[in-house]
């Protein structure tokens, strides 16, 4: 039979979503469980935003503006840069996609640091690109001189996490402006802060004032996250104007939709709500790795709105205990667990379920 599709695509793994609520309620028979696996906000859609959404629905039988000018120019004002500089996407995954169409042919090269965020090596494969991945360092975070050592005339792209999924970590001022002043001009850094509302460290910098402004630099941001619009897929991202004129000419038509525009506009008008959330979830992040930290796991410190546990061969093994209890997480394996912060109750579940997860013999 001819084959219809990439040879090179079959050893690709595919993305693999958070576990569904429905299959492990059915499946354990239990009434209800929690979901920690996918970095969600547990507070619900913002003030005005489902009256937004509700609203706009009565004009989907038009396409949704393609050139995305009222909320391009409401992004610009919260951001302090022109609009012409702001792309935007079905989500930051999506744009970082874009991205890769924008700088990359077949053969060339990507780097980014292991374990990332696991789309980076499925859309790297997706235009034919080689994916380079630098190894983290011992404290879970971005090998930074390690990842411009790796680069090379096939390198177009870079790709730096911070903070970083899975792990959380949070990359410093200076070690940043080390790694970029190694970087040739001629290679774009994608700085995907996808995380940055939860960050507290005054040393981690925030990327659109610190480095937007470089002419090999993107920042690519989402609202899936703190601005609570995960399943209305919004994502932004700012470059220099010929770079995002670029990024256009390869963006899907029509990509940032009716609904996701009216919801984007809503909630940027809820800043001070988003940060009141923020604060709770980082308040919860530092009670949780605490308590894991008693319970003798060497959890790295978060700047995001989960954690991290390095439980290496062991992290299937959790997650499934967690899972009998309830409690989904998500496995890295052979690496660890991700576990998202929700609500104090949540939260509490979780911890029980660790314990008692971690009391099981190997």
């Amino acid at each position: 039979m001819t084959r219809l599709t990439r040879a090179d695509l079959d050893g690709l793994p595919s993305y693999v979503p958070g576990r569904s609520l429905a299959d492990l309620t059915r499946e354990l028979g239990i009434a209800e469980a929690i979901k920690l696996a996918s970095n969600e906000v547990p507070y619900g859609p913002l003030p005005g935003v489902v009256e937004a959404v509700t609203e706009v629905m009565l004009g989907s039988h038009r396409y949704p503006d393609m050139g995305v000018v009222e909320l391009r120019d409401a992004l610009a004002d919260r951001l302090g840069v022109a609009a012409d500089r702001i792309v935007t996407g079905c989500g930051s995954v999506a744009l970082a996609e874009t991205l890769v169409k924008a700088t990359c042919l077949p053969g060339d090269e990507i780097v980014y640091a292991w374990r990332s965020f696991e789309a980076y090596p499925i859309v790297a494969a997706g235009v034919g690109a080689t994916s380079v991945r630098i190894p983290n360092t011992a404290d879970h975070g971005h090998d930074l001189a390690r990842m411009a050592d790796a680069i090379t005339e096939r390198t177009r792209l870079v790709i730096v996490c911070n903070p970083n999924n899975p792990t959380g970590t949070g990359l410093r001022k200076a070690e940043i402006d080390r790694f970029l002043s190694r970087v040739p001009s001629d290679v774009l850094v994608v700085l995907d802060e996808a995380y940055r509302e939860m960050v507290t460290d005054p040393d981690v910098p925030d990327a659109m004032r610190t480095y937007a402004h470089r002419p090999n630099v993107v920042v690519l941001r989402t609202m899936s996250k703190a601005w609570g619009l995960a399943g209305l897929r919004m994502g932004y991202l700012v470059a220099q104007p010929e770079v995002a004129a670029a990024i256009r000419k390869v963006l899907t038509p029509f990509s940032t939709s009716l609904v996701a525009q009216a919801a984007a506009l809503a909630a940027l008008r809820q800043e001070d709500e988003v940060k009141r959330r923020c604060a709770l979830v980082v308040a919860e992040r530092d009670r949780v790795t605490e308590s894991l930290r008693k319970l003798g796991v060497d959890v790295p410190d978060s700047q995001a709105n989960f954690v991290w546990l390095p439980l290496g061969d062991g992290a299937a093994a959790f997650g499934t205990a967690c899972e009998n209890r309830g409690v989904i997480v998500r496995a890295f394996h052979p690496d660890g667990v991700r576990v998202t912060i929700g609500t104090p109750a949540e939260n509490d579940q979780f911890l029980a379920a660790a314990e008692a997860a971690l009391e099981q013999p190997a």
